[in-house]
């Protein structure tokens, strides 16, 4: 049994990490700013996570085996709880996202992950397929492992330039690394990043909307926008998330770790999945170069290597088990 504080914890995955660790009989505690009560035979703490002395005081004496962070956004974020959170906890678990190997997000100057440890294969040019036909998928490239993203080696104070890409995507993305970076540079405590692959499943628990947005416009005989030649890219099951984390949180290692389901689909093989379940063909509209398209569907390498969490002992499952089910309940929520 170990001590588990989860920073967070209120929605989605993180509402199954709590009631997957209370089952399995860890003494948990939830803190978060009382957004909704835990479930029962849970702890609560509240107290806005920015406010460091707010945060002590909601601490008081207590210390955790291990601290579960679902919430850190920015690097100020990561400097409170590296103080705070300093000799009162033996692990520190904080749940980062694959974004921060996106090429459209990097810093001017950085080289793509992709670039250097996984060489990206030109696409093939192809021409525009008619309406209802399907773009030719790209070149596959492998995926990035965590060794191809150091954000210990980011400068703290920011950025030094933003490569193209939309401004909330590059918010979200380096603040996640630079939240790493803080954790990483001067370790207080043993460390680990947990590089999250699109969680997907859930139906109308999935508050992101990117799997409705594929059951809704193929079921309406909209077209789904596209890339002219789609990337992989990975995924992992809301509930495989949560207990990857929660086997996390148990284990001894440290550092970066990526969590993916086996398999990486393209947005083509995405939109015939959903196809498949509700007995409507997709239809495509191809974008233009640097034009907006529908979630999932990348113009760049956007695959990740679980080899490192498999080879800890993690059993991860394959996107192509869950994914249907995964439609289906997302099919059923739509009403």
């Amino acid at each position: 049994m170990k001590r588990i504080l989860v920073i967070g914890g209120s929605r989605y995955f993180g509402k199954t990490l709590v009631t997957r660790a209370r089952e399995a009989g860890d003494e948990v505690t939830v803190l978060n700013r009382g957004s909704g009560a835990p479930p029962s035979g849970v702890g609560a703490l509240v107290a806005d996570r920015d406010d460091e002395e707010a945060l002590r005081v909601a601490l008081g004496p207590r210390d955790f085996d291990v601290v579960v962070d679902q919430v850190c956004y920015t690097p100020l974020q990561a400097a409170v709880a590296r103080r705070v959170f300093a000799g009162r906890t033996g692990r520190y678990v904080m749940t980062s996202t694959m974004e921060v190997y996106d090429p459209a997000t990097l810093p001017a100057g950085l080289p793509a992950p992709g670039a250097t440890l996984a060489p990206n294969a030109t696409p093939a040019p192809n021409a525009t397929p008619a309406p209802g036909a399907t773009p030719a998928s790209g070149s596959v490239p492998g995926p990035v492992t965590e060794a191809s993203l150091d954000p210990a080696l980011l400068p703290l104070a920011g950025a030094a330039g933003r490569a193209p890409g939309p401004w909330p995507a590059y918010v979200y993305a380096e603040g996640k690394r630079q939240a790493e970076a803080v954790f990483l540079r001067d370790p207080a405590f043993p460390y680990v990043s947990v590089r999250a692959a699109h969680v997907l499943g859930g139906g109308a628990a999935e508050f992101t909307g990117r799997l409705a947005h594929y059951v809704g416009r193929i079921g309406a005989r909209t077209p789904v926008d596209v890339h002219k030649a789609p990337y992989a890219t990975s995924f992992i099951h809301h509930h495989e998330m949560a207990e990857f984390l929660h086997w996390t949180a148990e284990q001894t290692f440290t550092g970066p770790v990526n969590a993916a389901s086996h398999g990486a689909p393209d947005v083509i093989a995405l939109c015939e999945a959903v196809a498949a379940q509700i007995g409507q063909r997709p239809r495509y509209r191809v974008v233009g170069a640097g034009a907006a398209a529908s979630p999932f569907s990348f113009d760049r390498a956007y695959a990740m290597d679980n080899g490192r969490a498999s080879a800890l002992g993690f059993g991860f499952g394959r996107v192509t088990d869950w994914l249907p089910g995964a439609i289906a309940e997302t099919a059923r929520a739509a009403g």
